[in-house]
């Protein structure tokens, strides 16, 4: 038989926690971000290593911040590389929020960042998981850059629903891309 502490209510769009803790389980709807408007729309574009993370509340909201290690700077305000990418969701202050789509990057793992930074100056992805790219190294030494399909729902510039694709490329190809988008952008 099961205590009361043990379940889990929902209701609306609340989640009860045996701690006695609820909060908004956030659904997520994205706008789809082709990779030219995240270059344009993005305050830095960094090939990072995550070195760790810790947990925060800022106001009624919990972020997960990764510390990042920059490798390659693309673009970035004044060459200012960020230190850190603030994620949605996690445990901070006694409560857990849990936000659909939010990735969680890994300690060690190299990612190529699309990062926007929040008059508060708080920085996050763009696009929540449209802005991550994994980093990883074929056999023979090529580096590859390749974003998940996005799982929450994607909707068009017109509002309808879209289906996200797998994007993957080398590494020196997206940072051509991404390059070509910007110098367009300025002339």
């Amino acid at each position: 038989m099961r205590t009361p502490a043990s379940y889990v209510c929902l209701a609306g769009a609340w989640v009860c926690f045996a701690a006695g803790a609820c909060v908004p389980v956030r659904a997520t709807t994205l706008q789809q971000l082709s990779l030219g408007e995240m270059a344009q729309k993005a305050t830095a574009i960094v090939r990072a290593k995550v070195t760790g993370s810790v947990e925060v509340l800022r106001g009624t909201d919990v972020f997960t911040v990764y510390q990042l290690e920059t490798l390659e700077t693309v673009k970035a305000p004044n060459g200012i590389k960020p230190a850190d990418v603030a994620v949605p969701g996690g445990v901070a202050g006694g409560l857990r929020q849990v936000v659909t789509g939010a990735p969680v990057l890994h300690a060690g793992q190299e990612y190529v960042l699309f990062l926007w930074t929040s008059r508060s100056g708080l920085t996050q992805l763009m696009g929540m998981s449209q802005g991550l790219f994994t980093v990883e190294r074929t056999t023979t030494g090529d580096v590859i850059a390749t974003r998940a399909a996005a799982g929450e729902q994607i909707l068009d510039g017109e509002g309808r629903a879209v289906r996200d694709e797998v994007l993957s490329m080398p590494w020196a190809e997206l940072k051509s891309k991404v390059m070509k988008t910007l110098t367009a952008g300025r002339q």
